[in-house]
């Protein structure tokens, strides 16, 4: 090869390099305007930074420690009631707790257990779905089998057996809540293993003598990520309700571990007495899945090129 046909083929690298960059570069910014353009996603990002903020300087924004027990302000009302006070804004518990700085501390441990759930569940079932799809035959059928009786039963009722045979706690209600939503990322890494593995840049890298792990990885995966990512936003939305539906029943995190389901469990026998405590707990949580809602819906919509414009 002469210099001119040498300099030809470095000029034709560098504009494929550029097209392939550019478009990389378009499709991100779709992403970005779709989600602009999205009033829910924006509402629903804009809330979930909130939160983020919360349990990064919950030290500095609660007044108090969560676990502080104030003997001479037990059932204090909100500071807009009568009898209530401007030391504590949002009243305080059955023991004098004060309720603000629990739902501020409760942000971090709810996040990291919803975040650490959706993760081990997106991990573990992402790689069941890819041997599942890609080796077919015995292990496929195998594994749908096992994803079929997991799925089978109620997710709640078998994440509460789960933490009953491993013991209460936020280690294993995460490790009960993590099992429980492996099929959902299983089933959607194996439909797009399988609709990917017959494709012609599969074939290729095959021809080319890529092993199976790099086609899994690094050929295939890259293609399955944006089902993924939908998934990965409507999971930890799942995550959280079930983590409280855990601590609520008392099998979640243990007093006087500030986390929204435990204080509402808790708070339980003061419904009538004492709303604020069941309350607000509630309503944190309530708006918390609803922003996870509508950034995962969002994000189907810039993701998805069926529903784009």
């Amino acid at each position: 090869m002469n210099t001119t046909q040498s300099i030809q083929v470095d000029t034709v690298n560098a504009v494929v390099i550029e097209e392939t960059n550019f478009k990389e570069r378009s499709t991100f910014s779709d992403i970005i305007y779709s989600l602009r353009s999205n009033k829910g996603a924006v509402i629903g990002i804009s809330f979930l930074l909130l939160l983020v903020i919360v349990a990064l300087f919950a030290p500095l924004l609660s007044p108090y420690s969560p676990i502080a027990q104030f003997k001479d302000a037990i059932l204090s009302p909100p500071a807009w009631q009568a009898k209530g006070s401007i030391h504590f804004l949002l009243g305080t518990d059955d023991i004098g707790r004060d309720i603000l700085s629990r739902l501020i501390y409760g942000t971090r441990f709810s996040l990291l257990i919803g975040l650490g759930c959706v993760l081990l569940a997106s991990i573990t079932g992402t790689l069941l779905g890819l041997i599942s799809g890609y080796a077919g035959k015995t292990t496929d059928y195998v594994l749908m089998r096992i994803i079929d009786i997991i799925m089978a039963l109620p997710s709640l009722l078998l994440a509460m057996a789960i933490v009953a045979i491993l013991g209460p706690g936020l280690v294993n209600a995460m490790i009960a809540i993590a099992i429980v939503q492996i099929p959902a990322f299983v089933r959607l890494t194996r439909a797009s293993t399988m609709e990917e593995k017959n494709k012609e840049y599969v074939t290729a890298s095959l021809l080319m003598g890529a092993s199976w792990p790099r086609i899994l990885f690094i050929t295939i995966l890259p293609n399955c990520l944006s089902p993924l990512i939908i998934q990965l936003t409507l999971g930890f939305s799942n995550a959280l309700l079930d983590v409280a539906a855990l601590g609520f029943l008392g099998l979640g995190a243990q007093p006087p571990t500030p986390e929204w389901g435990s204080m509402l469990s808790n708070a339980l026998q003061f419904i009538q007495e004492a709303w604020w405590i069941v309350t607000f707990p509630g309503l944190v949580i309530l708006l918390t899945v609803l922003a996870l809602n509508l950034f995962g819906d969002g994000l189907r919509d810039a993701l998805d090129p069926k529903i784009k414009k």
